[in-house]
């Protein structure tokens, strides 16, 4: 009983640093995006920001990692208890949007541009990157 509550605890401790983790790099990515788009458009507020993130498909990569962050809100707040499966299937997606892949597609390529152009994503990222190695 001890060791099943405590590992309960322990699931729910990653998945909050997760969450964390996962939003400071979500809102350093979309202020690196906000600034390349005002480079070419001009202003735009962070609710016009979203929308486009939401909208249009340029932006899909940052859009998946939204959806990530939505999937541990569920799984913060369910009434059931996280199964294993149910972490090791989150965190694995989580390594898999974070990693660029040899084939270069269009989220690697935008996802690597963002890294490059904003050391706050390097820093969220490596993050990220630690507490899944730790896990």
């Amino acid at each position: 009983m001890q060791n099943t509550l405590q590992h309960r605890i322990n699931q729910h401790q990653l998945l909050s640093d997760l969450r964390i983790k996962l939003l400071r790099l979500h809102k350093s990515l979309l202020n690196t995006e906000r600034i390349t788009y005002e480079q070419v458009r001009g202003n735009v507020s962070t609710g016009e920001l979203l929308q486009l993130v939401i909208n249009h498909e340029q932006f899909a990569w940052l859009h998946q990692l939204s959806q990530l962050i939505v999937q541990i809100d569920d799984l913060l707040h369910a009434d059931e208890p996280v199964t294993s499966e149910d972490l090791a299937t989150l965190t694995h997606e989580v390594r898999t949007l974070l990693t660029p892949d040899e084939w270069g597609n269009d989220f690697a390529y935008k996802y690597d541009a963002a890294l490059q152009r904003n050391p706050d994503v390097v820093l969220a990222h490596a993050d990220v990157v630690m507490l899944l190695a730790s896990d």
